[in-house]
């Protein structure tokens, strides 16, 4: 699965346990009718990829969703989910307008001026 949006935070890497488990978490503002402010988190690794991203960037992240079971000491069973990251890439902004978007020079050909010939073709 894809989340795209807009960076509206980066958060700092955070180090749990005595194992050394790292979690970063990110939130992305989704461009839809309603946007989602959507929270995901990187772990392990992972981490390492939001060091080239900042806020305000429009970026596509892939994700996998994640669900657990708990039982608290009470004996109660609770749910938890959340996204998880794995992968993150720029956007590159679209122009915007009616216009189509240009060729690349190479598509056009050089405009040499007129042939010596054709300048005196005229009949008057």
């Amino acid at each position: 699965m894809e989340v795209q949006g807009r960076i509206k935070l980066v958060g700092e890497t955070q180090t749990f346990g005595t194992n050394g488990f790292r979690k970063r978490e990110v939130v992305v503002t989704t461009e839809e009718q309603y946007p989602q402010h959507i929270m995901i988190e990187f772990v392990q690794d992972k981490t390492d990829l939001l060091n080239n991203f900042q806020v305000g960037q429009q970026v596509k992240i892939s994700i996998n969703l994640r669900g657990r079971e708990w039982t608290n000491p009470q004996g109660e069973v609770k749910y938890f989910n959340s996204i998880q990251g794995w992968r993150i890439e720029a956007v590159q902004q679209e122009a915007s307008g009616d216009m189509p978007p240009m060729p690349p020079a190479e598509a056009f050909e050089p405009a040499n001026g007129l042939n010596e010939e054709d300048h005196d073709d005229l009949p008057f």
